[in-house]
């Protein structure tokens, strides 16, 4: 059964916070596809210089969207409403690769873009994905991208200590 994760809720499942938390709400589906959505204001950050007089959202701030909609899935595994995979506390989602990027459409304030991301493949720590943004029925982004969870120091320790990240 499909389950919606409301913004407050997502803080349990992703490391994200505001003001670079990005997404208003992620819809889960019964075949371990994410649907996530942020409705663009015009206040948020990366809109005040992007450009002033014609304000458009950052093709890197829509692969960020896409890959926040993704990290949902590792939290969650279909037909569960609690967290499966380590805690944003035990490690973060950091990206590896972006491919085959298409930006189509240009995304302004007072829009919403929807996205739509599902898990490809995985292999240990490393995870590859899928996924497309529109604003209505049009695309404006699309991407296949990885990323790997890479373990929290634990507190005291050198940041680096988590070592170097290869698939």
């Amino acid at each position: 059964m499909a389950h919606t994760y409301t913004h407050e809720e997502l803080k349990a499942l992703l490391p994200h916070r505001d003001p670079m938390l990005l997404l208003d709400s992620v819809t889960l589906d019964d075949d371990g596809v994410a649907h996530g959505k942020l409705a663009i204001t015009g206040e948020e950050f990366f809109l005040q210089g992007h450009f002033p007089g014609n304000p458009l959202l950052p093709g890197v701030i829509q692969c960020e969207i896409l890959a926040q909609t993704c990290c949902v899935l590792l939290g969650v595994q279909p037909g569960d409403v609690q967290p499966a995979a380590p805690t944003p506390a035990q490690a973060t989602p950091v990206y590896t690769g972006l491919t085959n990027v298409k930006f189509r459409r240009p995304v302004r304030p007072g829009e919403t873009i929807e996205t739509e991301v599902r898990i490809t493949r995985q292999r240990s720590q490393f995870y590859w994905a899928s996924g497309v943004g529109r604003v209505g029925d049009e695309i404006c982004v699309q991407a296949d991208f990885s990323f790997a969870l890479v373990p929290v120091p634990d507190a005291g320790t050198d940041a680096g200590a988590a070592g170097e990240v290869r698939p």
